[in-house]
C-alpha cells in the first residue's frame, strides 16, 4: 500500500493507456495528455448546510480554490477535467461564491476546463458561461481514458470517476484507527477521492486484484 503524504506527494502508476500521477492533493495527472483530473469539489456545500442551520465552518470555497491553484502550479497542465459535482446545489449560484470562482478562473485563463456532469451538477445547474467551463455528459473519452462521474464499465477503456468519495480505514498503534481519503483502483476503474473540503466519505473494502492509495 503506497501512502500519499507530504513526504511522498506523488505516486506514478502505469496503465494500459498511459501513465497517471496520483497526488496527495487528491488529483490525478496524465503526462501524455497534460490533463489534470479532479473529482467532487462540491463548491457551496458548506454554505448550503449553514443555510439549513447546520453549524459548519466558513471559508471552504476559497480553501478549495487555493488548493486547486496549487495543483495546477505543481503539474502545469494544459487542461483540467472536473469529474462531476463541481457545484453542490443551486445555492452555489450566489454572488459571493461565483465572485470567488470568477476571480479564480481569471488566474487560469490559459487552461481549458471541462466538467463531466454529475448528479449534483444536474441539480445545481451548469456553471455560468462566463466561467468558460465546457460541460459534457459521461463518458467523455480522452484517449483510452473514459472520464465519468459515476463509476461504471466502458469497453476498452480505463474509467476515471468520482461520486463515491472513497476512504479507507488505517489501523495505527494500539487501537488507533483513522479514516482517510484514498484513490481506489479496480480492474477497469480508478475512483478518485473527493477533492472538496467538508464532503465526507464512503469506506471501501478492496477485493483481490484491487488497490487503494491512501492520502494522509
Amino acid at each position: 500500500m503506497h501512502l500519499l503524504s507530504a513526504n511522498s506527494s506523488v505516486h506514478s502508476m502505469e496503465t494500459p493507456f498511459g501513465a497517471l500521477q496520483l497526488s496527495r492533493h487528491k488529483t490525478a495527472f496524465s503526462p501524455a495528455h497534460k490533463a489534470l483530473f479532479v473529482a467532487d469539489v462540491h463548491l457551496g456545500k458548506a454554505a448550503t448546510f449553514r443555510s439549513l442551520g447546520v453549524p459548519v465552518p466558513a471559508g471552504t470555497t476559497q480553501e478549495n480554490l487555493d488548493k486547486l491553484s496549487e495543483c495546477i502550479a505543481e503539474f502545469n497542465p494544459l487542461s483540467v477535467y472536473f469529474l462531476g459535482d463541481l457545484l453542490h446545489a443551486k445555492m452555489a449560484h450566489n454572488p459571493d461564491l461565483l465572485g470567488k470562482l470568477l476571480a479564480w478562473r481569471a488566474q487560469h485563463t490559459n487552461l481549458a476546463m471541462t466538467l463531466i456532469r454529475g448528479n449534483h451538477d444536474s441539480k445545481a445547474g451548469d456553471p455560468p458561461a462566463s466561467l468558460n467551463i465546457s460541460v459534457v455528459e459521461e463518458p467523455f473519452m480522452l484517449g483510452g481514458f473514459a472520464l465519468c462521474h459515476h463509476p461504471q464499465t466502458v469497453q476498452n477503456a480505463l474509467v476515471l470517476a468520482g461520486h463515491e468519495h472513497p476512504v479507507v480505514v488505517l489501523n495505527g498503534k494500539g487501537r488507533s484507527r483513522a479514516r482517510v481519503p484514498c484513490f481506489y483502483l479496480k480492474t477497469d476503474q480508478l475512483i478518485l477521492p473527493s477533492f472538496g473540503a467538508f464532503t465526507g466519505g464512503y469506506a471501501v473494502n478492496p477485493q483481490a486484484g484491487e488497490a487503494v492509495f491512501p492520502v494522509v
